[in-house]
């Protein structure tokens, strides 16, 4: 049975987040219902980790089976037509037919996001639910410094949802960098890991936002992760300045452990 990769992007503004949801709009939905569209299978469509509703995508990756073989470029420029139709605001950047054994979730050897915010007077009106409005000026320097303080392997619970179904809160963080983007204003906090915890990196981001206002330093964020308590966390920063960026694959040798396979949810 041939298996296919899609790279996706999307804008993630009225879904419900990428999981298949009964009463609301999801990513994964609007892809499986235009893939039956074009070939008539119905199909499951894993993806390499669950966005939450506003979450936004540039380079997702998912995969799916099914029983006839398509030339790659059909099934990217098919289901790109049916995802047109119904306007959905989603495209495939690209289609590959790939081996069986490939999995866009448990084979991905690391996972990368960026959370954008926008510090300006004025609200915003273009990005707007696509970055994170402050009305005032952050102090970037503090906010990468205090960031620092994260890296590494550490139980993190204070920086995910209660909600987070994950079975440990250790996880391995191998970049957290706040750097001034190239637009006039624009903050990008960058997070690597192989595998991330549910809302950890907003939960991140708010934390962050407090220590670039100086309300809080490097070592009240220290506190906040050594003290293991939802409660010492920041606000959590809305979904709308959160992207999937890329995902690797085959960089590293070693399996994905147990704790890494439970969570792959970062918004």
């Amino acid at each position: 049975m041939p298996r296919y990769r899609l790279d996706i992007e999307y804008d993630g503004t009225g879904y419900a987040g990428w999981q298949r949801q009964d009463d609301y709009p999801s990513i994964q939905q609007a892809i499986e219902t235009a893939i039956y569209g074009f070939c008539g299978e119905t199909v499951s469509v894993r993806g390499a980790g669950r966005t939450d509703a506003g979450v936004h995508a540039l380079r997702q990756v998912a995969h799916f089976d099914v029983e006839k073989t398509w030339p790659d470029d059909t099934v990217r420029d098919a289901v790109n037509a049916h995802l047109q139709m119904a306007r959905e605001r989603i495209v495939i950047l690209a289609a590959q037919e790939v081996a069986g054994d490939f999995d866009a979730r448990f084979s991905a050897t690391r996972r990368h996001y960026v959370y954008r915010i926008i510090c300006r007077r004025a609200p915003l009106v273009l990005e707007k639910n696509r970055a994170l409005w402050s009305p005032r000026q952050l102090d970037v320097e503090a906010m990468h410094a205090a960031a620092q303080r994260l890296v590494g392997r550490h139980d993190f619970t204070t920086f995910r949802s209660a909600q987070c179904q994950a079975k440990s809160p250790v996880r391995s963080l191998d970049r957290l960098d706040v750097l001034r983007g190239a637009q006039d204003g624009l903050i990008e906090i960058h997070a690597t890991a192989r595998s991330f915890l549910h809302n950890q990196i907003r939960s991140f981001a708010g934390t962050l936002r407090l220590v670039g206002e100086g309300k809080w330093n490097a070592d009240d964020v220290q506190a906040a992760l050594e003290a293991r308590s939802r409660k010492a966390c920041g606000p959590v920063a809305a979904p709308e300045g959160l992207y999937f960026l890329r995902v690797d694959y085959g960089n590293r040798d070693d399996a994905m452990s147990a704790d890494e396979k439970d969570g792959v949810d970062a918004d």
